[in-house]
């Protein structure tokens, strides 16, 4: 058995906060995507009009679509906020250095994890906040530059959306790789900041 590097308090607190917001946002985009299953280029789209995509879901009536609006829209706010909490105090701590820039780190992530991890952060989020901000009325009347950009509020909402698909599959392989790697002693870890990891397995 070694010790790993204990996770920090901050680390896991915006852990555990922001998977209880990416299954609130996971929720919430499902029951905003069932009201008009449909993707679309360009500023405006309509059941006659034509679609870019045509996803295989069934069109459901979910009371106007008022409650997953709303619970989307303050768990990315929230996410957003606990997201630049932890990125600011790894930028802070050196973490960010260390783990995703560099080779050395203690955690020993692969080029594969480093490269993914780094696409997420300064890819993959920023995509979500701008396509995010690019579908709110209220945003592009003030700065109308964030949509017409991409060509429109459903182009934005198609890019949201492919973008969504790819952070699942990364919290997807996340989740595999703890499991693979000793899911009991990763979430205890993750949970009392304590972990200790057989040789053969680290």
């Amino acid at each position: 058995m070694r010790a790993l590097e204990p996770h920090s308090p901050l680390v896991r607190v915006t852990h555990w906060a922001n998977a209880v917001c990416f299954a609130a946002l996971l929720v919430s985009g499902v029951a905003v995507l069932l009201v008009h299953p449909r993707l679309y280029w360009g500023e405006a789209g309509t059941l006659g009009s034509p679609s870019l995509v045509d996803l295989p879901l069934p069109f459901v009536n979910l009371g106007q679509n008022g409650w997953g609006r709303s619970l989307h829209f303050l768990s990315a706010w929230v996410y957003v906020l606990v997201g630049a909490i932890y990125l600011g105090a790894g930028l802070r701590s050196g973490h960010v250095r260390r783990e995703l820039l560099s080779a050395h780190g203690a955690h020993a992530y692969s080029p594969l994890q480093r490269q993914t991890y780094f696409a997420v952060v300064a890819l993959l989020a920023p995509m979500m906040i701008w396509t995010g901000l690019a579908m709110s009325p209220a945003v592009t009347a003030t700065a109308p530059i964030l949509v017409t950009v991409i060509g429109g509020q459903q182009s934005a909402r198609t890019i949201h959306f492919a973008a969504a698909c790819l952070l699942a599959l990364f919290v997807a392989g996340h989740v595999m790789m703890v499991a693979v790697s000793g899911f009991r002693v990763r979430m205890r870890g993750m949970i009392t900041g304590r972990r200790t990891l057989n040789a053969e397995r680290a």
